[in-house]
């Protein structure tokens, strides 16, 4: 690589950095007891068993552990029920949308995005001087396929990117859509699956996207164990995509992740669907209680399918978000295209509790 080439990319990863952190931020003086349903973190931490395995792990933390690595890509392997081959873990799945993007998007093959949704990808390829185009979600909230597909197609290939379900909206790509685009994908055209949230969809219309990994289709599909096993402190997590996609992406890995995050995850996936499953009753539990709260409160919200829900708030967000803040309770940032609606993340009872009070205070 040149001198110039590797400028670039620096520049690049500072561009990006700085995005993601300022998402990320809250700022303003935070009282102490604030509640933190800005991040769509799970406030249940990660399982005992975890836990355990991060402290264990701390004495091996003085060696790189390379030998560990191809233990984790069986683990890894077993959870998304594929060959170890079609397996590249990630500080999250943040550092595989990261690898995707680079790998794949070109300055003649842009970012094909739906909107609105997660900025990074489309902060990632911008900063590296690739075109996006971004596709709005249709009335339902899903990704529009026919429109994605027509924009790959004259783009003559390119990466298309969805979340599923999609942040902010918390809203899905049916089975029936999601298919159709793969068996219409473009020439040179790679799909780009975000699942981090799909653990917590309840609905049968819903099918995750490694099917076509195992079909050998031009997909990829990330996952993370920083949201429903609550391990986003962590930063562990994987892509699944075909091995030739897996190899292309490989050389723009930052580098091994932490042993205490492979630890984490190889204790994580033994706890097989059960744990899942009981994870998964417990938030929406909770999110079904807010839903029937903004219902009888004659809010709007687009139904939810993550552990968060994005509501019409009929003002600017930007200027209820401080004030909720100085009533102790942090919600999420404003996004482009939902200026209007505030996000919230699915916390304990007791912090919904705290959100309704300030909801009420500020809101109405």
């Amino acid at each position: 690589m040149t001198r110039r080439g590797f400028s670039a990319l620096s520049v690049v990863g500072l561009r990006a950095g700085a995005a993601w952190a300022q998402h990320a931020a809250v700022t303003g003086p935070a009282p102490a007891d604030t509640v933190w349903l800005n991040a769509n973190e799970n406030p249940e931490g990660p399982p005992p068993e975890c836990r355990e395995a991060i402290a264990r792990a701390i004495a091996e933390a003085g060696r790189y552990n390379h030998r560990v690595f191809p233990v984790l890509h069986e683990a890894l392997a077993k959870l998304a029920g594929v060959d170890s081959a079609l397996i590249i873990p990630g500080a999250g799945s943040t550092e595989v949308l990261h690898c995707a993007v680079d790998a794949f998007t070109t300055a003649a093959r842009p970012l094909i995005t739906v909107w609105p949704t997660w900025e990074m990808t489309r902060d990632l390829a911008a900063a590296a001087g690739r075109p996006v185009v971004k596709v709005p979600l249709t009335a339902q909230w899903s990704a529009d396929v026919e429109r994605l597909a027509d924009a790959a197609r004259k783009a003559r290939g390119g990466v298309i990117h969805l979340g599923n379900p999609n942040n902010p909206t918390s809203s899905v790509t049916p089975r029936a859509e999601l298919q159709w685009l793969v068996e219409n994908l473009p020439a040179d055209t790679v799909l780009l699956i975000d699942e981090a949230y799909i653990q917590f969809v309840d609905s049968p219309a819903v099918e995750s996207g490694v099917r076509y990994v195992r079909e050998g289709r031009n997909v990829v599909v990330t996952r993370t164990f920083s949201k429903l096993y609550g391990m986003a402190g962590v930063r562990v997590g994987f892509g699944c995509a075909p091995a030739a996609l897996v190899k292309q992406m490989q050389p723009f890995r930052n580098n091994v992740i932490s042993i205490l995050g492979a630890r984490a995850a190889m204790a994580a996936v033994p706890l097989g669907d059960a744990f899942v499953s009981a994870r998964r009753t417990r938030r929406n539990h909770i999110r079904a209680a807010l839903c029937q709260w903004l219902d009888q409160r004659g809010f709007h919200y687009i139904p939810p399918n993550a552990n968060f829900v994005l509501i019409e708030i009929g003002r600017e967000v930007s200027e209820a978000i401080p004030r909720m803040l100085a009533e102790g309770v942090a919600v999420g940032r404003r996004f482009d295209g939902v200026e209007r609606w505030m996000r919230v993340a699915v916390g304990t009872e007791q912090e919904m509790e705290k959100f309704q009070a300030a909801f009420r205070k500020v809101v109405g």
